[in-house]
């Protein structure tokens, strides 16, 4: 059975890549475990929690979830598909606003902001599971880099770990300065 075939038919959002498995249950499930890990840095946390900041940042919990929830729409949307990105970043004029995401979570509530990153992470993950079921990891983007290049969803898959490693730094020390809350891993039980 070729590689996608096998994760196409098995494709669950997991908690933690395989120990021993195959090159794209090994890319999703180290992403499902980057998903959880915000999401658990996130959890709980009210208006004023979600606008906390360190002192020498701009940064907060909100706009990193609306931020990752763009990012989400346009590498799993956009750059893979080749869809339009659906609402709310369909109306933003990015030329005039590039950091749009960041400067209006500020202004969004908790239902608001916690509710565009899992649309954009439910999206993404059926997204994912057809280019999964079609070609597996070698599923060529709709995307054209700058240099003519069609990526792979590999490079996409590699290119969100990326971005969810480097952010879930900062949510770590924002959310530690919050209540204190450590640690690398979220308790057993908690599901996205």
């Amino acid at each position: 059975m070729s590689e996608h075939t096998e994760s196409a038919v098995v494709y669950e959002p997991t908690y933690e890549p395989p120990v021993d498995g195959t090159e794209i249950d090994t890319l999703l499930g180290s992403l499902e475990r980057m998903r959880r890990t915000l999401a658990w840095k996130c959890e709980g946390l009210d208006a004023a929690g979600l606008a906390a900041r360190l002192p020498t940042s701009s940064v907060t919990l909100g706009g990193l979830l609306k931020h990752l929830a763009l990012v989400e729409d346009e590498y799993f949307t956009r750059r893979l598909l080749g869809a339009e990105l659906p609402a709310p970043w369909d109306a933003v004029d990015w030329d005039a606003e590039p950091d749009w995401e960041w400067r209006s979570a500020a202004v969004e509530g908790p239902e608001r902001l916690y509710g565009l990153w899992w649309e954009a992470v439910t999206r993404s993950r059926e997204h994912v599971r057809r280019a999964v079921a079609a070609k597996g990891a070698d599923f060529p983007a709709a995307y054209t880099s700058r240099t003519g290049e069609t990526p792979r969803l590999r490079r996409l898959l590699v290119d969100m770990l990326e971005e969810y490693s480097r952010h879930t730094g900062h949510a770590d020390l924002i959310r530690e300065s919050i209540d204190g809350r450590v640690g690398e891993d979220p308790p057993a039980d908690f599901r996205l």
